[in-house]
């Protein structure tokens, strides 16, 4: 059984601190849904996670499972499950006990305990490595088996707190593969909490990106690229283009002329902000000369870096495209891949 989460005005203000880690963040997840909480080291993304499970209280405000308040509902009692990035599995246990803890101390019978130890085994691809003990497997297995530690005691809701962090690359898309598969399979409420973007949307149903405590953007992960709310997001994104103008209906004016807008903004200033790889070069539509200063190869494209009308532009293209230093060249902009966001960045 999965539910839905509500969190209303949390707010969590650490003694001696004048500032709050968390401020004021209201978000609901629906039931099923795969969220992942995203932002820097100190965001108050883990704060959250830890008020949502009820292991902190919050300063203010109220978290809502199906619509009921558990404020008042301790932690053991509330259905929740968290992976940590440390998999803390019990070094003196063998993997089919390290398991089956959470249903021993409910008082489930040993068989049954054997049964669900099994099915979990088989769940996280680890069939038949009940007996071995945690210092016989690598970090990609001890998070699997944190992992199926977790989902034995069919929680309501799963908590995942940076838990592919200490793995190498290989072995993150390996267990991103899994959570996602998993996670699908059961339909079970989750919260994944990253510092990293890619991963956030690889495994994601949403996003909720968190700055300074507060929630600066909630939406599909294509938003994030598409349609960021501020710079501040743009740039968490990897955006490394932003040109200031003034909307004028659907024109920006700027040092790069003036340009046609895919969306209606608000007349006034603003910062058109556009993806590397969606600047194509050619002439048509939004087009202007820019003179290139160097060029990286970076193995599936080539990165550019180029200026026009003093503005400095980045944009990619394939490995066999060439350009010189001081070459000119005619970039344009696809007009569905403009966005104009606020001129002066804000924390919403």
């Amino acid at each position: 059984m999965s539910v839905s989460v509500e969190l209303v005005e949390l707010t969590k203000t650490y003694k001696g601190t004048a500032e709050p880690s968390v401020d004021g963040i209201s978000m609901t997840i629906e039931k099923g849904q795969l969220v992942a909480m995203l932002g820097p080291s100190g965001c108050g993304k883990t704060t959250t996670m830890k008020m949502l499970a009820g292991l902190l209280e919050p300063t203010s405000g109220d978290v809502r499972f199906d619509g009921e308040s558990v404020i008042d509902i301790p932690a053991e009692k509330r259905q929740v499950a968290m992976v940590f990035q440390k998999p803390l599995l019990f070094p003196h246990m063998s993997i089919g006990d390290n398991v089956a803890f959470g249903l021993r101390m409910r008082g489930v019978d040993k068989k049954t305990r054997k049964l669900k130890v099994s099915e979990m085994m088989e769940l996280v691809r680890l069939p038949g490595m009940e007996e071995r003990r945690p210092g016989q497997l690598s970090g990609g297995q001890e998070q699997r088996i944190s992992l199926a530690r977790a989902l034995i005691t069919e929680p309501d809701i799963l908590l995942l707190d940076e838990p592919l962090s200490q793995l190498d690359a290989n072995l993150r898309i390996e267990m991103r593969d899994l959570i996602r598969q998993i996670q699908a399979e059961l339909g079970i409420t989750s919260v994944f909490v990253t510092h990293d973007q890619e991963e956030a949307v690889m495994l994601a149903d949403r996003i909720v990106l968190m700055l300074l405590g507060r929630i600066q953007q909630d939406g599909l992960p294509q938003d994030f690229y598409e349609q960021p709310a501020t710079q501040a997001v743009a740039r968490f994104f990897g955006t490394k283009n932003f040109v200031p103008g003034t909307v004028r209906g659907r024109r920006f004016e700027s040092a790069l002329g003036t340009l046609q807008l895919g969306q209606d903004h608000p007349d006034g200033e603003g910062m058109l902000v556009i993806r590397q790889e969606a600047i194509e070069i050619g002439p048509g539509a939004n087009s202007f000369e820019a003179t290139v200063q160097r060029a990286m190869y970076l193995g599936t494209h080539v990165r550019v870096w180029a200026t026009a009308g003093g503005v400095g532009l980045q944009f990619t293209v394939p490995p066999g495209v060439r350009h010189e230093e001081d070459e000119t060249i005619t970039l344009r902009l696809p007009m569905a891949q403009t966005w104009v966001v606020p001129m002066e960045d804000r924390i919403l």
